[in-house]
This record gives C-alpha cells, structure tokens and sequence, in this order.
C-alpha cells in the first residue's frame, strides 16, 4: 500500500498541540507504518525550501494548528494550502483563535508595547520594540516578519477541509481524527473531526438542581461543594456553550471547562451563548443587583470568549491601527 504524505506545521501557539500529537503513544509506530512525514519543523529538520519544493497536492493530509498573527504564519498557511489536497485546523488556535486571539481585544502597537516592553519579566528599559528590519553589520540585516492588526483562525485566511477542536485535542480524538484521514473514511467537508455533537454539559458528571446564580467566585478562591453543577454554584462554566468530546476533563477534576472545544450545536459564537446562559440562571431582575454580581468577574470578554474571539460576531473590540497594514506593505518591499 502506497503511503501518505503527512505535514504538522505551527503559528501563532504555545506548541501544545505538537504535543497532544505524541500523546498517542505507541500508536505513532503504527502511524509510522503508514503514512510518511515530510514536513514537521517542530519535530525533525525541515525547512521551507523543502514545501517549496514539493509540487502542488504533494501532501495528503496537513495539520495545521496556531493562529494567524503574523505574516509568516500567513504566508505559511497559504503555502500549505497548495501544497496539500486536505488541510486540518488542528486546536483551538487554528480552529477558533484560541489564546492569541484575545489580543484583538487591544491595538497592536498596546500589544507590542506590553509584550516587549512593560512586562515585570522584562529587562527593557529603553523599550526598544522589534523591528521588521535591523541592520547587524556591513551589507548585513535581520529581517522579522510583521505582525498582522489582528488576529485570525485559519479558515478566514486559506479553506480548511476539517476541524479538530481542543486545547489540545485529547489524545482519543487526535488518534480517531488521525485514523478516518489515514482509512479515507472522509466525511463531508467542514466537519468537526475528534469531538461530539451536544455540548460538554451532556459529558458532565455534576447535577443540576436549578439553582439560581447569587454571585460568581474564582476557582482558586473557592472551591465546589458536593456534585451540584458548578455553574449553579457561581463558577462561570462554559460547559453549556462548548461542544462535547473531552470527556468532561476539566469537569472531572473539578474545574469549571474553560471552553476549548468551541461552540456546540449550530450556534457560532461561545460567548455570547454564555451570556444568553448567565442571564437566564442570575437570580434577580434587579438591575443593580445584576451589576453587584457581574463585578464578581473581572474579565468577561476574556472569560466567555478565551479561545474564540476571532471566531465570533465581535472577532475585535478596537478600530483596526494602521500599524499592521504599514507593516505588510514594508515587507513585500
């Protein structure tokens, strides 16, 4: 039997997801056994000269997991897309957003500033930012990739056949998401690979006793009681708003789910779900009571929209700046 060709490739992520893909284990020999790996940088030394130099459709099935944030993982996402007849957004990143897409929430030069400059971590007392050229010596220069105004999933740059969700995805669902490709059970495209069809409530092993919500506490300043539903018990859960496939993980250990697996159903955006969710379960109609329990969280958009604000109908919460188009001019010069 003919082998196919594989590629993982990462943008804008923390790398999880190169991760989540060994965590399958011994099964990796198995993969090994059919299929060829001809682009992983993460994993072994490839370069982009070696996708250049594939013809077009040469890669069968290509991973693609990070966010779009700069013209690199543009650029990247486009090369791919030719290179490949089965493109997947792979994670929460690719699919969604994810974590970098939070900083839509803010202009790009505020971004850079607290990032390179303004971080307790950080030992940059003239704050000196990067720059997208750097001379480093007599006919020498550094050239860095710009970094686009705003953060995009990966559909709303290049099509993507597929979607396998999660931060990252769960070892089972990467392994059964893996194996339909490699069997070409292909089914129809833009499915959801590697996650269910209900939400992550219909996984969740705590009880609703339809309680109302009196106030919202933090996981590590409280801690939940009995098996009643953590929601009901003023933890933000986005259980109701987030498609299921998990397994309930967070839940299991007793953590409220966070959303990675992205909005259940045919619903589109997770957060504004979660505020049709929030405001049916508060337990008054008192608008300044109403006021006193929201202050209890103290980041809403980063609470229901964490891995998902690109994907949703707000997608940035700021004009875009001039600063990423300037940037994208200067570097195709």
């Amino acid at each position: 039997m003919t082998k196919l060709n594989l590629a993982f490739y990462w943008a804008a992520s923390c790398g999880g997801c190169e991760i989540s893909v060994l965590e399958v284990h011994e099964k990796i020999l198995s993969l090994m056994d059919k299929a060829n790996i001809v682009f992983w940088p993460c994993i072994m030394d490839f370069k982009y000269a070696d996708v250049h130099a594939m013809p077009d459709g040469f890669i069968d099935v290509c991973f693609f997991n990070g966010a779009i944030r700069s013209e690199e993982n543009a650029e990247l996402a486009r090369l791919l897309r030719r290179k490949a007849k089965i493109v997947v957004a792979y994670g929460s990143c690719a699919a969604f957003g994810g974590i970098p897409g939070l900083s839509n929430l803010y202009p790009i030069e505020q971004t850079c500033q607290r990032v390179y400059a303004t971080t307790e971590s950080t030992d940059n007392a003239g704050q000196v930012l990067p720059q997208l050229r750097t001379e480093c010596g007599p006919g020498m220069s550094l050239h860095l990739p710009a970094l686009h105004a705003q953060v995009r999933k990966l559909d709303q740059v290049v099509a993507v056949d597929y979607v396998v969700p999660g931060c990252p995805p769960v070892a089972e669902q990467t392994w059964s998401a893996i194996t339909r490709l490699l069997e070409g059970d292909l089914p129809p495209r833009g499915t959801v690979l590697g996650a269910g069809d209900r939400s992550v409530c219909d996984e969740c092993p705590f009880e609703k006793k339809g309680t109302g919500l009196k106030e919202f506490k933090r996981p590590h300043m409280a801690r939940p009681e009995g098996n009643q539903c953590l929601l009901e018990q003023g933890f933000i859960c986005l259980g109701p708003a987030t498609r299921s496939g998990c397994g309930a993980a967070c839940l299991t250990a007793r953590m409220p789910c966070r959303g990675c697996y992205g909005p259940a159903g045919d619903n589109q955006d997770q957060g504004a779900k979660m505020i049709s969710v929030l405001g049916s379960l508060l337990d008054t109609e008192d608008e300044e009571a109403i006021s006193t329990i929201l202050e209890g969280v103290l980041d809403l958009p980063g609470t229901l929209y964490r891995f998902g604000l690109p994907a949703g109908t707000l997608k940035k919460a700021h004009p875009d700046s001039g600063l990423g188009t300037q940037n994208r001019e200067k570097n195709h010069e």
